[in-house]
């Protein structure tokens, strides 16, 4: 879906106020739902990356960051999510070689580049998976607000720039639950964005360990000054779009679609087409590029991304030093 406009609105307007009332229902749900479920306690340390907003936040790539940061300690992650957009029920081990984002989500197929992947809608029940199979941790790819599994530290990810929009809960907002909440619950903040931005309100007067990170461009893929036709169905498509320009490329047109968008054959032979009218190459985030249908990979770039932490202060050095019998 894409975000309303009034979500990110400063102040909420009369929309919202309107909608407030089905917010009082979700919230109420949520809490029934945490109510009922007694969640599985695994042997071996839980750190769940989320975000307190429906959309993007960066909390994949802050997963990603974190058991690359856990291998490299000698340690042996398994990734848990629930694959959004995927068929698969599980717990349900990615392989890379036979499984599609229709069957697993995009998600799970990046991060299976790098540790083993379970998905699972029953999250404990995946939990249970990772640990029999050997895990030395779990990294929860979402997950924040999921009952299901108890977790060892909660990684709270925010836009800098968007923060928690107007406030109010979905569908006044864009919160899943009241920010102070979400805040309440996390050991560590990741604030994903400019390092000159401010840090989003009620962050710092939670007193929560803070560190920053931004997306850069990992190695450019196509020459500076390239035209280009940028597509991307992420929460935030102009923070791609935006990625793009920051290393030279010339965007000539921007495509943006909703969040997880399956694409279709006639998705595709549209960009080709409208991309060549203007002599433009197709480029596209890593996470898009695995809902390309396989007979148009050729034709579309992926554009991969690293963070960049704030004075080399990485989430991983501030786990060791908040939770060092963790890690």
């Amino acid at each position: 879906m894409r975000p309303p406009a009034f979500w990110s609105a400063p102040k909420a307007g009369v929309l919202s106020g309107l909608l407030t009332p089905l917010s009082w229902l979700w919230r109420a749900g949520g809490a029934a739902r945490r109510a009922r479920i007694i969640p599985f306690r695994p042997d071996i340390p839980v750190l769940c990356v989320g975000n307190a907003v429906l959309g993007g936040a960066g909390k994949t790539p802050v997963a990603l960051s974190l058991a690359e940061a856990l291998i490299q300690d000698g340690h042996r992650p398994h990734f848990l999510t629930r694959g959004y957009g995927g068929s698969a029920p599980g717990p349900h081990a990615v392989d890379l070689e036979t499984d599609t984002s229709a069957t697993v989500g995009d998600e799970a197929l990046l991060l299976a580049r790098i540790a083993p992947v379970w998905v699972a809608k029953d999250r404990g029940q995946g939990a249970r998976a990772a640990q029999a199979a050997g895990a030395s941790h779990i990294v929860m790819d979402d997950g924040f607000q999921n009952p299901g599994v108890a977790k060892t530290v909660s990684i709270l990810v925010v836009d800098a720039q968007s923060g928690f929009g107007n406030g109010r809960i979905f569908p006044a907002g864009p919160l899943r639950e009241p920010a102070a909440a979400a805040l309440d619950r996390a050991g560590i903040v990741v604030v994903m964005g400019p390092f000159d931005a401010p840090v989003p309100p009620g962050i710092d007067a939670a007193g929560k360990a803070v560190v920053r990170a931004s997306v850069v461009a990992a190695a450019p893929p196509l020459p500076p000054g390239t035209p280009c036709l940028a597509f991307a169905g992420i929460g935030r498509p102009e923070k791609f779009f935006a990625t793009a320009e920051a290393i030279g490329l010339k965007l000539l047109r921007r495509r943006a679609f909703p969040d997880h968008h399956p694409y279709s054959e006639e998705d595709l032979r549209r960009l080709i087409q409208d991309a060549r009218s203007c002599g433009a190459r197709l480029i596209t985030t890593e996470k898009d590029a695995v809902r390309v249908p396989p007979r148009y990979a050729d034709d579309v770039t992926a554009l991969p991304i690293v963070l960049e932490w704030q004075g080399g202060r990485s989430l991983y050095s501030v786990l060791k030093s908040v939770c060092p019998d963790v890690v």
